[in-house]
């Protein structure tokens, strides 16, 4: 998806595409919603587990040729799919909003963030919903096997104040981005849902797999789920991680500085007209 996606940014306006804008349009249209949609379910099978076993060696066996793709099927993990999806395409309306110098593309995308922002809301809170009241996969500490437990994820975020924190907070500052973009006519809106997105998925990703809980769960064997324990590399190469990863912040600057540079002054049309490399 994501290669499909480069490629026909590269290639959509080229004098030699025999193809048509059409075809490579259609492409990152194909891109833009299956690339989320399978981030979104892949995710979601963290909290309802899929269907793998572990050989001796170890490696995963899945039960069907589809390997984990079966997944699509449950709802709890599309809804956290089309959650995703909506939180992409809200997030990227805003980031137009905030870099693009043209009125009339700015007022069309506010216009479409309303009803993105209600699909998102409607898809995400059920799923937070569904997992906060279904039966978990929790691990007991002393032997490490793995069992079902009633309302496991609503425990987790219960027994776990610093999650519940970033969690609300993360869902705050999308719904504030949303609210000044809609109601105030900011185009300062992704800063806030683009920031709190990122504390919102890590707050899920915690509770997925601390608090003695698998992180990914096997529905066919639950003794073979993954948990922080039994997949974890050695203590000398996380502490090596967390070095590299935490006090050697190079990719973060590489980040700051790039999107700094790309957003630095706001996209006009004749900026488009006159860049021959202009996609």
């Amino acid at each position: 998806s994501f290669i499909v996606q480069a490629i026909a940014y590269e290639y959509r306006a080229k004098p030699s595409n025999v193809y048509g804008k059409v075809t490579f349009d259609v492409f990152l249209l194909i891109n833009g919603s299956l690339g989320p949609l399978l981030i979104g379910i892949a995710v979601a099978t963290f909290f309802t587990g899929a269907r793998f076993t572990l050989n001796d060696m170890n490696q995963v066996q899945w039960e069907t040729g589809w390997h984990g793709l079966e997944a699509v099927l449950d709802i709890r993990n599309l809804t956290l799919g089309f959650a995703v999806l909506f939180l992409v395409r809200l997030n990227g309306l805003l980031f137009i909003m905030n870099t693009i110098d043209n009125e009339e593309i700015v007022t069309k995308s506010r216009r479409k963030l309303i009803m993105n922002s209600l699909y998102f809301l409607v898809f995400f809170l059920y799923f937070v919903g569904s997992v906060l009241v279904a039966k978990g996969f929790a691990v007991d500490p002393s032997t490490g096997s793995v069992s079902m437990e009633k309302f496991k994820y609503l425990h987790n975020i219960i027994r776990m104040p610093v999650v519940i924190v970033i969690f609300l907070a993360g869902v705050a500052g999308v719904l504030y981005g949303l609210f000044i973009s809609l109601f105030k006519g900011s185009n300062k809106g992704i800063w806030f849902t683009g920031s709190a997105t990122v504390a919102t998925v890590f707050a899920l990703f915690m509770l997925a797999g601390f608090n003695n809980t698998s992180f990914y769960p096997s529905s066919l064997n639950l003794q073979n789920s993954l948990t922080i324990r039994n997949a974890s590399s050695s203590q000398f190469t996380l502490k090596t991680m967390m070095f590299v990863s935490f006090l050697i912040p190079f990719v973060l600057a590489y980040i700051w500085y790039a999107w700094r540079a790309i957003t630095d002054e706001r996209v006009t049309e004749k900026e488009i007209n006159e860049d021959d490399h202009a996609y």
